[in-house]
């Protein structure tokens, strides 16, 4: 008999070892957030049209400013 009542106290022992659930953040997207999001895909796919034409000045630019700024800035902001 001894034996039960130590396993029931290490069952109910592991169970008050148990990790509360942890608050899950949302991510919400408002009007600025895809607006910036949108001003750096344009800003990305301009890149990438001045780069195919051989332009070695602002192709670089918009390239860093849409994967670099924009897009980083349209995700933490909130």
């Amino acid at each position: 008999m001894g034996k039960k009542k130590k396993k029931k106290k290490i069952i109910e022992t592991k169970k008050q070892m148990k990790k509360p659930a942890l608050p899950q953040e949302t991510v919400s997207f408002n009007k600025k957030n895809y607006s910036l999001f949108a001003a750096g895909i344009l800003s990305i796919i301009l890149g990438y049209i001045f780069l195919s034409k051989g332009s070695i000045t602002t192709a670089p630019i918009l390239l860093v400013l849409g994967y670099v700024i924009l897009i980083p800035i349209s995700i933490v902001i909130k």
